[in-house]
């Protein structure tokens, strides 16, 4: 083969290959030198296998050339126009690449093809059925056996109903065994009986998902006969699901990449990860994926979302899609939007943007074809001294074709001397013939362009060639090659490949794209293409008389622009690019999963709790101890929120644990005096409210833990800017506790809040505590103004002692258990029973501990207590003006104790933290909801 000077290709040894592999990129994960980084960054992962890939074709471009013939690779008898393997090399289940080094000796420089299952609805074959045990296959059509069509950088299957119904055990053997016989084993079938073809992919796929997808609405009734309602279509979608899961589980073997394709196959990523949870899953959407406003009108959008989120990695063909679809989670999951994904709970998944292409290659050799070569001429012939426009669509309601024609119509009025000159071919594809609103579409273009015909034709020409049926590869080639104006008027579509491959063909002719700008390829080729608004008549009538007197130049410079986006954004770098995309975003959960605490062993915490004779159990409140709430909004959990209560099914092991002799109970948490008040009067136990400022038993009175040089001066000025915003931001509110205020816009619109809360921000950094002693704590969607020296860490150490002063403990405390769902800012409760480790020491080995945990004299450190009124802080400073005099009061009234004479005395498998529906935490354990907590408070008090 040439090569050009522009293009050299270095043949492998055992040098350049070991420089590519350790100083092409930086940070090579399989380089173990030193004076590189240890973990290689996401784009340096992907710039790396990007790098190899473009190694890998060097060497088979050097080795020989790749065979160009688009012969089947199916048996003679396999009846089909194209061909989804069309290359020995892609039914090959291993290739290497082979050069030879100093000695003489063969060196295989490239592993093994990874295997890739594709899942879709539909096998890239249709079978059709002849007898008892014979099939015959036929090459299905559609955008993603297009798209996929010639990808050879995997060793593929591909997973998928065949497109009938099989409800013999005989038929789906032989079906089975037709399919491995002719395609080598790459389709693998998926049976569905009748019943649930009708329910899911009549009812569900086509009848719902589809049509909100593409902006159309849900049906106001059901039209389909042979379904019933949302509720059963959405039952059988989720049946289908489940049995294309168990296909791909039953042919999984472990390394390989599961991707499934679109919305039918949506619950699908779901199945698979609860069935195996370190399956690498992906999931592609072909359609659009519609704004947060109309996909919540999906009755089922929670469950669809949930299920697409169990995937790695999420992709779509255009930015605006994976907006939206991030847009839906934070809206109506209320889940956390970052710019690499969605989280929740420290579960990363990753949306991107990925646009498909088409096997250009295929397409550009295809016009050296002879059969390609006589239709073309035929064509010049057929339509010799006119301009030719061409529509290429499936005859849908999305694609614009009636708006397309009228379009031509407004073209033709305005422009007679055009008239005679210009000619529309329009192939429109059957599909869904038996679906009413298909065939009144279909009418209805007839209708028009027999009017337009009989208005501007005469008895040689006609203005419009409209055809109902698809034309073979060879022909629709010649078709692309001599078109002068592509005309796309998609109104709604999730990529459009036609203009892809019209451009391919265009080399020569160097003809002019109108596309729709609804189109998902309006991002790749907008700046090459004429776009339009379909539904603007005029607009498309006028881009139709700029395209056909464009000058040569500008056509030219349109062209290339496109041309070398087609052929370098092919369908195999596409597929490349998701699958190298999912593995990076695998090695790089797996680093995260190294951080998040593992999951409490609850045999374990509650065998060493009957072991030991003096606990110690602190409880958090809020998200620990009580119910659930619904983040959105919904069914009065605002109002619930507001009132938080102690769950019902913890009353009584809580009241045993109380009860225990051997066992202290402390509730820390956040909220004020009166919230645990009213849930927690009856029981024996420690309240610890504001963050441990105040603490009780429930048969005393309340005392404040505060340091001594606490102020509040910046109360009412903090109080007016939270009262400013909660006016600003509906659904807001701001709460005034005794030693902080938070403002929560947990209810209010997410993106809204977000940015109402950056603005309070400025406020207070700008204002009230430019120059207070003060931390802003930021939760999720919160905002609290504290004191510096109030969080439950600085708290603990003063609350022990006056638990041990008050019990008389004579006996050291040997187990300590800490639980809840604490702000980052309160997790140094976590660190206070750790050995005191070095500052450089991770707190993700914290766990690794000796077998001592902690010795110390609890109180040693202890501020004196005061016995508190019911009067707060706060409230004396609303009765007194705060100043020095005021505080010294205050100071005054405190009431000395003697200092804790017990003892911590705990071993390092004594001691349990463990954080509550957080992933990210400094604990050393950690609970997925409070359901876990019922359970584990249940073990503990059935093992006193």
């Amino acid at each position: 083969m040439s090569i050009s000077s522009q293009e050299v290709c270095i043949l492998p040894n055992k040098n350049n290959l070991a420089l590519l592999q350790t100083n092409g990129m930086p940070g090579n994960l399989y380089n173990n030198c030193s004076n590189l980084p240890a973990t290689p960054t996401r784009l340096e992962r992907l710039l790396r296998d990007r790098e190899l890939r473009k190694y890998s074709k060097c060497l088979n471009d050097c080795e020989a050339e790749l065979p160009s013939s688009t012969q089947d690779c199916f048996s003679p008898d396999l009846e089909t126009s194209t061909c989804w393997f069309n290359d020995e090399e892609l039914l090959e289940p291993v290739s290497a690449s082979r050069s030879l080094n100093d000695d003489g000796e063969r060196l295989d420089f490239r592993a093994s093809k990874q295997r890739l299952l594709v899942v879709a609805n539909r096998l890239p074959v249709s079978a059709v059925r002849h007898g008892e045990d014979s099939w015959q296959l036929e090459m299905s059509v559609g955008g993603l056996v297009t798209a996929l069509l010639g990808v050879k950088e995997f060793d593929t299957r591909w997973i998928g109903w065949a497109g009938v119904n099989v409800p013999d055990e005989i038929g789906q053997k032989a079906l089975a065994k037709a399919l491995d016989e002719k395609l080598m084993q790459r389709c693998i079938p998926v049976f569905l009986d009748e019943e649930v073809v009708h329910q899911y992919y009549n009812g569900y796929c086509n009848n719902i998902l589809w049509p909100l997808f593409h902006y159309i609405g849900l049906p106001q009734e059901d039209r389909l006969a042979t379904t019933r309602s949302f509720q059963s279509q959405f039952d059988a979608y989720k049946k289908a699901n489940q049995l294309f899961a168990d296909v791909v589980n039953e042919h999984y073997e472990e390394g390989d990449v599961v991707w499934c394709h679109d919305y039918h196959l949506m619950f699908l990523p779901k199945c698979l990860k609860e069935q195996n949870s370190k399956m690498k899953v992906g999931w592609f959407l072909h359609t659009p994926f519609p704004s947060s406003e109309i996909h919540r009108m999906l009755p089922s959008r929670l469950e669809l979302l949930r299920s697409v989120l169990a995937a790695d990695l999420v992709g779509f063909h255009t930015y605006d899609y994976a907006r939206h679809f991030v847009s839906a989670c934070t809206r109506i999951l209320g889940l956390e939007g970052t710019p690499e994904g969605v989280e929740d709970q420290g579960k990363l998944t990753r949306i991107a943007a990925f646009p498909v292409g088409i096997d250009s290659e295929r397409f550009i050799k295809a016009l050296e074809l002879p059969e390609v070569q006589d239709h073309m001429k035929v064509l010049k012939q057929r339509f010799a001294g006119r301009k030719v426009m061409l529509g290429v669509d499936r005859l849908d309601m999305i694609k614009g074709i009636p708006q397309k024609i009228l379009a031509f119509e407004k073209f033709l009025e305005e422009n007679p001397n055009w008239r005679n000159k210009v000619v529309l071919l329009q192939i429109a594809v059957p599909t869904r013939t038996d679906v009413p609103e298909y065939q009144k579409l279909t009418s209805q273009v007839h209708e028009i362009v027999g009017r337009i015909n009989g208005r501007f034709g005469s008895l040689t020409a006609v203005p419009i060639h409209h055809l109902d049926r698809s034309l073979d590869f060879h022909e629709l080639c010649a078709l692309y090659a001599v078109t002068d104006v592509a005309l796309v008027t998609s109104l709604r579509d999730g990529m459009n490949l036609v203009s892809y491959e019209y451009v391919a063909c265009q080399e020569s002719k160097k003809g002019v794209l109108i596309l729709s700008e609804f189109a998902g390829a309006a991002q790749s080729l907008g700046a090459g293409a004429i776009l339009v608004n379909p539904w603007n008549v005029t607009e498309v009538a006028s881009s139709i008389g700029y395209a056909l007197n464009m000058p040569a130049d500008e056509r030219e410079r349109r062209h290339h622009h496109n041309f070398k986006h087609v052929i370098s954004h092919t369908a195999q770098e596409w597929a490349a690019t998701f699958v190298s995309e999912l593995n990076v975003t695998i090695v790089e959960a797996q680093l995260r999963t190294r951080q998040i605490p593992p999951p409490l062993p609850i045999e374990v915490a509650v065998d060493r709790y009957s072991c030991s004779n003096n606990r110690l159990l602190i409880l958090g409140f809020n998200a620990t101890l009580t119910e659930p709430v619904d983040t959105l909004g919904r069914k009065d959990s605002q109002i619930n929120e507001w009132e938080p209560k102690l769950r019902p099914d913890l009353r009584e092991p809580l009241r045993k644990l109380c009860d225990d002799p051997k066992t202290t109970v402390l509730v820390l948490s956040g909220s004020a005096r009166n919230v645990l008040d009213d849930n927690f009067s009856d029981y024996n136990l420690w309240l610890a409210a504001e963050n441990g400022m105040f603490l009780r038993v429930t048969t005393g009175d309340w005392m404040t833990t505060m340091p001594e040089n606490l102020s509040m001066e910046w109360v009412d000025s903090v109080k007016n800017v939270f009262e400013y915003f909660t006016d600003r931001t509906p659904r807001s509110q701001f709460e005034v506790r005794e030693t902080s205020l938070i403002w929560n816009y947990k209810y209010s619109d997410v993106e809204f809040g977000r940015l109402q809360a950056r603005d309070l921000l400025q406020h207070l950094w700008t204002g009230p505590i430019s120059n207070a002693s003060l931390d802003v704590v930021q939760g999720r969607r919160s905002v609290e103004v504290r004191s510096v020296a109030v969080t439950k860490g600085a708290a603990i150490d003063r609350i022990l002692g006056e638990i041990v002063h008050n019990k008389g403990m004579k006996e050291p405390i040997d187990y300590v258990l800490c639980i809840g769902h604490f702000l980052t800012k309160d997790e140094d409760i976590y660190t206070f029973f750790e050995p005191e480790l070095p500052s450089e020491v991770p707190a993700s080995v914290r766990p690794q501990v000796p077998t001592q945990v902690r010795t110390s004299i609890v109180g040693s450190r202890a501020a004196l207590l005061m016995k508190q009124n019911s009067m707060s802080a706060v409230e004396q400073n609303k009765s007194y003006s705060i100043d020095g005099d005021a505080l010294h009061l205050i100071v005054t009234d405190r009431i000395s104790f003697q200092e804790g004479s017990s003892v911590l005395d705990l071993q390092a498998n004594d001691y349990f933290s463990c954080s509550v529906a957080r992933k990210r935490s400094n604990s050393r354990y950690r609970l997925q909801s409070s359901d876990e907590v019922v359970t584990l408070l249940r073990e503990l008090a059935d093992h006193r």
